[in-house]
């Protein structure tokens, strides 16, 4: 972040007595360093003490780890083999200790000779290397490791309390060669410029960066860890807010044309159709949404809710309200399924209001045009002309929307429906077809941490929707452990038939399509799997065309059984899902292109099949697809997976609870933010090294309180040039372009 022309040095150049350029090599390809300042952000993962050292009796398998232990007994050992027929074959094996367990590593051939000599009894070093079981015992084949020589000045106390740090590293590079090369350039931390603004630092109690860099790296006592780390939180938190604080600064100066709706207009008389009152979190959502749009710069909010609080209502009431003042909306879906889904439901519950300028339309009716790549040239001239003229109100449509032939009358909203699924370069290109900056609404069916949504959408205001409207029936979710009592299973597929009986349809979820060319996890499996959780694991994921083949065979014999899958033309998939929807379908079995939007309220089971290769918010996403009605739903959660594993507590997890924002902590907590923070964290430098965005709100909190503060007082930063430089490493030119974009 702080890269000074002394940190922005290669590591190939500083380091070429220590390094060379295959260690350099190494640093860039696997570890994405490429200069000093990169290696010295390079933090530990955690700190060994010689006196207590990591507990063997924890050691995960197959995974690659660095061990500080003493060694307890060596012996070599000769045998007979193939390549050693004589019995002239070597085989070192030596047990480590560490107090709380043993581990046996072992040497073959001609590596014996070097361990032989140094591994001792009694001596301390540092192991690495991946755990493995042989004869039921965990063991270290051939593992690299350093010995641990006190010097003799020190005490063995001293010793034997020193902070050991171990580095993040990999198979190629060893956490000690790390700690070795950042030893040698740690002298250039005196030279970072530090971005904290003097005042805040010393507000906050907080130690200067060069100091940081020292105890993070050189630790005297766990105290000195503390500090440093949180310091180098500080400094990831607020530089990235003061990034988004600068963006949001530089929204609110752009020009935008207010947007009201007329007294007597459109949103009036959509509203005095409407069969229900909307909730209070709708009403709330709605007035924060006008209050933005009567503004003359661009509205940035993100809307974002539980599955089936009712966000499309607050969206199209905003779209209304817009076309109201004379302006026209468009409203961009991730897919055609769901662009065609929304130009349905939004065409029902506008009636007459959605055939303005037709035989039959309300006076005060304005046109909704649907457009997509897969129209005909006919529909779609038509929809172009609609959206030139200003004939056409609401629009909406799939990426098609952003070609450069769609021109508009006078773009006034713009309306993204799941964000993530949407690239930023998409979004700006739909930006650029107003005369002025549309007004942007950014919606979202999966709820955020707060954290979440201050890091990543940090540049939006936030509205949160989470009431379900009235009417709205409870979902029953329930784990099918497959593989241990197969006659869940058999139950699962009687429910599925009991509730058809009773007048209701199901959907059955599978992770592939199935008509894929050979699969190559089909083929070539050489060994056969060691657990249960392997198997469930190794086997290729259910899918689509099998499944519903087999049912409509088996379990579902009779019923109406349908497939819906992305490959399929958009004609037929649009075919499929308006028999659903017009209930001349019992049972649809699809894959998670049903997964937003899809709203067949006589729906209420819903089985998952393989349910352990959907993420925590998928699940939850696909399961707001039941209970859209006054009918109880229900979701089954079909999985092979053992009880002890993860993939199971996942599924519990989701079994357990129907709020979204508590599942979505469970989720960021099982998975890295990397994942989470998605392109808006891309880039080695950008990357949390430090700040853990779950456990830190906080600091995430604070820093955009202060972020805010200072971008307010100084929005070009030209009183803190430490603070410019370190934006300038975060926001690489990609980086700045997707915030400027974003």
């Amino acid at each position: 972040m702080d890269l000074v022309p002394a940190l922005e040095e290669p590591l190939q150049q500083p380091l070429k007595s220590v390094l060379g350029p295959a260690t350099a090599k190494v640093m860039a390809e696997h570890l994405g360093l490429h200069t000093v300042g990169d290696l010295l952000h390079h933090y530990p993962r955690r700190y060994e003490e010689r006196g207590q050292l990591t507990h063997l009796a924890d050691l995960p398998m197959d995974e690659h780890v660095t061990v500080v232990a003493q060694v307890a007994d060596a012996r070599l050992h000769t045998f007979a083999s193939a390549k050693a027929p004589r019995g002239k074959g070597q085989r070192l094996e030596v047990t480590i200790t560490d107090g709380s367990g043993r581990l046996q590593l072992v040497f073959f051939g001609a590596g014996v000779h070097k361990p032989h000599k140094e591994l001792l009894p009694g001596t301390s070093a540092m192991f690495a290397g991946k755990v493995s079981v042989f004869n039921r015992r965990l063991q270290l084949a051939h593992p690299a490791y350093e010995l641990l020589r006190g010097d003799p000045e020190e005490s063995v106390e001293t010793w034997a309390g020193a902070l050991i740090p171990i580095y993040p590293a990999t198979a190629k590079l060893e956490s000690w060669k790390i700690g070795k090369a950042i030893q040698t350039v740690l002298p250039t931390a005196q030279e970072a410029v530090d971005p904290l603004p003097g005042t805040l630092r010393e507000g906050r109690g907080l130690v200067p960066l060069p100091e940081a860099l020292l105890k993070i790296h050189r630790p005297h006592t766990k105290a000195d860890i503390e500090d440093a780390r949180s310091r180098l939180k500080w400094d990831e938190a607020f530089v990235l807010q003061v990034a988004l604080a600068r963006r949001r600064h530089a929204d609110a100066q752009l020009p935008a044309v207010p947007r009201r709706p007329a007294p007597d207009g459109l949103l009036t008389a959509f509203d005095a159709r409407l069969p229900f009152t909307l909730t209070e979190g709708q009403q709330r959502v709605s007035r924060e949404i006008f209050a933005d749009l009567a503004t003359d710069h661009p509205m940035h909010r993100l809307l974002q809710g539980e599955v089936g609080s009712g966000k499309t209502m607050v969206a199209l009431r905003a779209m209304l309200a817009v076309v109201d003042s004379g302006g026209q909306a468009a409203m961009l879906a991730p897919t055609e399924v769901l662009a065609q889904q929304h130009h349905r439901s939004i065409v029902e519950m506008m009636g007459e209001l959605a055939e303005g300028g037709m035989l039959g339309g309300a006076e005060q009716g304005t046109k909704v045009v649907l457009l997509t790549g897969s129209m005909g040239t006919a529909a779609r001239r038509q929809a172009l002309l609609d959206l030139t003229t200003g004939e056409a109100g609401i629009v909406i449509g799939t990426h098609a929307l952003i070609e450069d032939k769609v021109q508009f009358h006078d773009l006034g909203l713009v309306v993204v429906d799941e964000q993530h699924r949407f690239g930023v370069e998409q979004r700006d290109a739909l930006r650029g077809k107003g005369k002025q900056p549309p007004h942007l609404l950014v919606m979202t069916a999966t709820p955020i941490p707060r954290t979440v949504a201050m890091t990543v959408f940090g540049d939006l205001e936030t509205s949160v929707l989470d009431q379900l409207p009235a009417g709205r029936s409870p979902i029953a979710s329930h784990v099918v452990p497959a593989a241990d009592k197969p006659h869940f299973l058999a139950r699962a597929w009687e429910r599925v038939r009991e509730e058809v009986s009773n007048g209701h349809q199901a959907y059955v979820v599978c992770p592939r399509i199935g008509d894929e060319e050979d699969d190559p996890k089909k083929t070539g499996r050489k060994k056969p799997p060691e657990s249960p959780e392997d198997a469930a694991e190794k086997r290729p994921p259910l899918a689509v065309l099998d499944v519903a083949d087999q049912l409509a065979k088996g379990p579902l014999k009779g019923l109406r059984v349908e497939v819906l899958h992305g490959r399929m033309h958009p004609d037929d998939k649009d075919a499929v899902m308006r028999r659903f929807a017009a209930g001349d379908t019992d049972v649809l079995v699809a894959t998670t292109v049903i997964e937003v939007g899809v709203n067949v309220p006589n729906a209420t089971a819903m089985v998952i099949m393989d349910a352990d290769r959907f993420g925590v918010s998928q699940l939850h996403q696909l399961r707001g697809r039941v209970g859209r009605g006054s009918a109880p739903g229900l979701c089954l959660l079909v999985t092979e997976m053992p009880e002890a594993s993860a993939a199971r507590q996942r599924l519990n997890a989701v079994a357990a609870t129907l709020d979204g924002f508590e599942l979505s902590r469970i989720d960021l907590e099982q998975r890295r933010e990397g994942d989470v923070l998605g392109q808006a964290q891309s880039g080695a430098r950008t990357s949390l090294r430090m700040l853990a965005v779950i456990d830190d709100e906080e600091i995430i909190a604070e820093a955009r309180q202060e972020a805010t503060a200072v971008v307010a007082a100084d929005p070009e930063l030209t009183r803190l040039p430490a603070l410019r430089t370190a934006l300038d490493a975060l926001l690489d030119e990609e980086r700045e372009q997707y915030l400027e974009k974003g």
